[in-house]
């Protein structure tokens, strides 16, 4: 149980180490995250704290009840909500600003996003089917294949690889190394790619564990 927080990947960049080595980097910028809620266990059945991130433009289009939700919690509306399971509760108030100074004293994190969208492809780009010849004439060159048969049961059988809608799903990259955390501009330099577009939203957790493989490129 652990903190998440709200960010959005900004882009790639790169940076080179004390050896000179370089270094690939995503860069994840975050507003500071503002209590709207603190969940206990004889009022909600459960202990959770209930972040909110980038105030809205507007509140034209915002509704009812969350604008009464962030009303009684005496804090600007924000865009989007996360709720995490902590255990200290008794540290945060309500209205408390959590910024990017949360992450000085970690190492490493879990960044979850929504994956490109890439819409409807075929399975060698899908699935990685090698295909078939590519010479003139051999009729078989991005085709999946037979997925079924002509004897009982007599049809395709479910979990069969085939083509069909890749990307937008929800995807989660363990232990990125941090390597710079940057308090001033509000921004996070996390070793490695992150899943999602640009302006992306991810979210940003202490690691739940390291790695060996990890452990051996440090």
């Amino acid at each position: 149980m652990t903190l998440k927080m709200i960010g959005k990947k900004k882009g790639m960049t790169r940076l080179f180490n004390d050896k000179g080595a370089q270094v690939v980097c995503t860069v994840i910028a975050t507003e500071p995250n503002v209590v709207t809620q603190i969940k206990r266990k004889d009022t909600d059945g459960y202990e959770s704290l209930q972040l909110s991130a980038f105030k809205l433009k507007s509140r034209k289009n915002i509704s009812k009840p969350l604008k009464g939700h962030f009303t009684k919690a005496q804090v600007e509306p924000a865009r989007y909500l996360i709720e995490s399971k902590v255990e200290d509760l008794e540290n945060y108030q309500l209205g408390q600003s959590i910024g990017v100074e949360y992450f000085n004293e970690i190492t490493h994190v879990d960044v979850k996003g929504v994956s490109k969208g890439k819409g409807y492809q075929g399975v060698m780009k899908r699935h990685h089917f090698s295909g078939g010849p590519a010479s003139h004439g051999s009729g078989f060159h991005r085709h999946a294949g037979s997925t079924g048969m002509r004897t009982t049961p007599g049809r395709c059988l479910p979990g069969v690889k085939k083509a069909g809608r890749m990307g937008g799903d929800v995807v989660t990259i363990q232990n990125l190394r941090i390597v710079k955390v940057d308090q001033e501009r509000q921004l996070i330099i996390v070793e490695g790619a992150v899943p999602g577009p640009r302006n992306g939203l991810v979210y940003l957790a202490k690691a739940k564990k390291k790695t060996e493989k990890r452990k051996n490129r440090e």
